[in-house]
């Protein structure tokens, strides 16, 4: 007994330590579902609950619904009976859960009570059941609201295809952002190209050099032909240190030949490629006439019966009548078998981008569910800073009074007379465009018309509610990271970028030797593909760049008088390859385990340690797995589950609150039984209605389980800063 208590403190003291760790999000590769039905208990009284059917969500943080349970006075016998329920929420989107942050019991019902007996009953449950905290799978409310889901519209992407590509063999795209913006490299007399996607290198005014894997290849133009070579300039070997040339520097001199040349093709914006390995090998998808190439890492499909291409990017489909296109938008007209991809097929993920689907609506969902904050105003008002390329400059948005500052790379939005900051997820405003900049405490109207095609729209995105004289409550979702909206006829499904292109910046200071050069965020080029269990897209394939990423960044540093340059930029949201990377939308620099979070703990966010709206962690041991939360409005916990685990009752989940406040139960054979009077009976008189909801919601119980341990199963740390169930490209 002394050891099992001994181990059961270590473990609850292990827990506290990761309550209190500084990055109590990312702590956990594997998220530990709790399960349902739960039990709570208290002077000799006990409740098990089940788990809730949700019939709305508003605006992803009012929630309501009903849930099944089960009484048990101290000394009696067991009561079934519903609760009705409204709750505000939060939501930890790492660990893909709901939080009920306040709870409100609107109705309690009891079948089998009559008299004053309900009132007593009711004050019981009411006293054991949790008021808040309570921890719920997103996936599992999600499968509920399927049932209620409205079409959701679109918001204007520009969905012209890209320049596409296609090689059969070995190839890799060149991507240089309109001119090719020539650095100097110090003590040599080589200049480096800083607007592109591979280790491109010029001697000046001569040949090109292009470093790709192992080997080096020259051209005395962009557009080739390029050559396999191993002679390069002598000035190569003095590449400095400290400035990522490292990497480059493993590659000098040119070691033997590795591999097979690749096909170069060069493009002077952002462009995609179709690479296949040899001649294309089809697989067949049962119950469809796809097929689907099995010998590329694109998303291709033919249409047997049409012969005609498919092809994925971006979460956008084109179509053509042959690999070398031309290729057209076909998000909105794609071949009904599409539909019909099977859960358990290969190709399962591009059903987030079918139009149509339960996968693309609860990938609509998840992306308009918000992160929140609760910012201390003093606190992040001493961060908020803005720093201009010279004198500030703003330019007019489109379609409004509004003007933006076009040489910074923090969004500063000029309404009126007044400058309103979005750093980080979090509004500020000042009289001044350099500040000193104060916590808006609301945030214009107006601000939220600007249109897609311009730079600055993500912002739309980032709301700003509950102002206190101390905090207010900063929110976003996933379009202030460039996922959005695209809608169609029969659907709207996710899109990553806005489709418009927005060229990069470059400004020559006065006497400076390096530009400052910044990209913009891009909507293609970067490989970005969705990935289902997290509800996210990951970006940077490797036949994309060096580093698994678009293109790369740099900056000069007119305190230093240095020049700096990035390895990497994955997608637009940072990195963690070899460098401080830039982020062109959100101006950070760190990122979580999925890659796209503006409160990431690297010390430089915003809402850094401490402010986070919902923290969790857990331990598992041979005695089971204890789980914690803690939110910033005070809810916090611990729940355990195991052997000794008495939180979550180890059996049949299937018992159901139907519309018409009775208590349902589905057995192993399928068939419905309801409760009355303390025994199990065939139903009788339950109205069709009642029927077809009960059915509905055990359908929903029963993919939001699978949904769960799917995300699960997939929820570990992957290249390109997403989470599991990605092949790396």
């Amino acid at each position: 007994m002394k050891t099992h208590h001994a181990k059961r403190y270590y473990c609850l003291a292990v827990l506290v330590t990761i309550l209190r760790a500084t990055a109590m999000a990312q702590s956990a590769n594997h998220v530990q579902d709790i399960g349902w039905p739960r039990l709570a208990s208290k002077n000799g009284a006990t409740l098990t609950y089940y788990q809730p059917q949700i019939d709305a969500w508003k605006d992803y943080k009012e929630l309501s619904g009903r849930f099944a349970f089960s009484l048990v006075p101290k000394g009696g016998n067991p009561l079934m009976g519903v609760a009705s329920l409204q709750a505000t929420t939060l939501v930890d989107k790492e660990t893909r859960t709901a939080f009920f942050r306040t709870v409100n019991y609107t109705d309690v019902r009891f079948p089998s009570l009559q008299g004053d007996s309900v009132q007593m009953m009711s004050d019981l449950f009411k006293q054991l059941a949790p008021s808040g905290g309570d921890p719920v799978a997103v996936d599992r409310i999600l499968a509920d609201l399927q049932q209620q889901q409205q079409q959701t519209p679109g918001v204007p992407l520009n969905n012209d295809p890209p320049t596409i590509y296609y090689s059969a063999g070995p190839a890799v795209l060149l991507i240089v952002e309109g001119d090719p913006v020539p650095a100097p490299v110090e003590k040599t007399n080589l200049t480096f190209i800083v607007n592109t996607n591979w280790d491109l290198f010029q001697e000046k005014k001569k040949d090109y050099y292009l470093l790709i894997n192992r080997n080096w290849y020259t051209a005395t133009n962009l557009e080739g032909p390029w050559k396999y070579t191993r002679t390069i300039p002598k000035d190569m070997s003095k590449l400095p240190a400290g400035q990522n040339f490292d990497e480059v520097k493993k590659y000098i001199p040119p070691p033997a030949p590795s591999g097979n040349n690749p096909q170069i093709f060069f493009s002077n914006k952002p462009a995609e490629l179709i690479q296949l390995k040899g001649a294309p090998v089809y697989s067949t998808i049962p119950g469809t006439q796809l097929l689907y190439v099995a010998n590329t890492d694109n998303d291709l499909f033919v249409d047997n019966a049409t012969k005609a291409y498919y092809v994925l990017f971006s979460g956008r489909w084109f179509k053509s009548a042959s690999f070398n296109g031309p290729w057209t938008f076909a998000s909105d007209a794609l071949a009904d078998d599409f539909k019909k991809i099977p859960a358990t097929s290969t190709k399962a993920h591009v059903l987030a981008s079918v139009p149509g689907t339960i996968e693309a609506s609860d990938a609509v969902m998840l992306a308009q569910i918000p992160t929140t904050a609760i910012v201390n105003k003093a606190e992040v008002e001493a961060k908020a800073k803005v720093s201009y390329d010279g004198a500030p400059q703003f330019k007019p948005i489109e379609k409004t009074d509004l003007q933006y500052a076009t040489n910074t790379q923090d969004k500063v939005i000029k309404v009126g007379d007044l400058y309103y900051l979005c750093f980080q997820a979090v509004w500020f405003m000042s009289t001044t465009p350099n500040g000193p900049w104060k916590v808006a405490d609301s945030v214009p109207n107006e601000i939220y018309t600007i249109p897609p095609g311009s730079p600055v729209y993500n912002v739309t995105y980032v709301t700003q509610t509950n102002s206190t004289e101390t905090t207010v409550e900063s929110s976003y979702t996933s379009g202030y990271l460039g996922m959005f909206i695209l809608g169609a006829t029969i659907g709207a499904c996710i899109a990553f970028g806005t489709g418009w292109y927005y060229p990069p910046y470059l400004w020559w200071g006065p006497g400076m030797l390096y530009p400052i050069y910044r990209p913009w965020p891009m909507t293609y080029g970067i490989g970005a593909v969705y990935n289902p269990w997290t509800g996210g897209f990951a970006a940077g394939r490797a036949i994309y760049g060096p580093y698994g990423a678009a293109r790369t960044a740099a900056w000069y540093n007119p305190a230093t008088g240095r020049y700096g340059r990035s390895a990497s930029v994955q997608g637009w949201y940072g990195g963690r390859t070899a460098a401080s990377t830039y982020n062109p939308w959100t101006g950070g620099y760190g990122a979580t385990r999925q890659g796209h979070n503006a409160y990431a703990q690297w010390g430089t966010s915003v809402a850094s340690r401490g402010n986070q709206w919902v923290q969790t962690g857990h331990i598992s041991t041979a005695n089971g797995t204890a789980f914690g939360y803690r939110t910033a409005s005070g809810q916090h916990g611990t729940i355990n589950t195991g052997p000794r685990g008495n939180t979550v009752v180890h059996t049949n989940n299937g018992v159901y609150a139907g519309h018409d406040g009775n208590v349902y139960r589905k057995n192993g054979t399928g068939n419905w039984s309801q409760y009355n009077h303390g025994s199990w009976q065939q139903p009788t008189g339950t109205s069709d209605h009642t029927m077809r909801g009960l059915d509905h919601a055990a359908q929903a119980r029963q993919r939001g389980q699978v949904q769960t341990q799917r995300f699960q199963q997939h929820s570990r740390p992957s290249f390109g800063g997403g989470r599991g169930g990605f092949r790396r490209r």
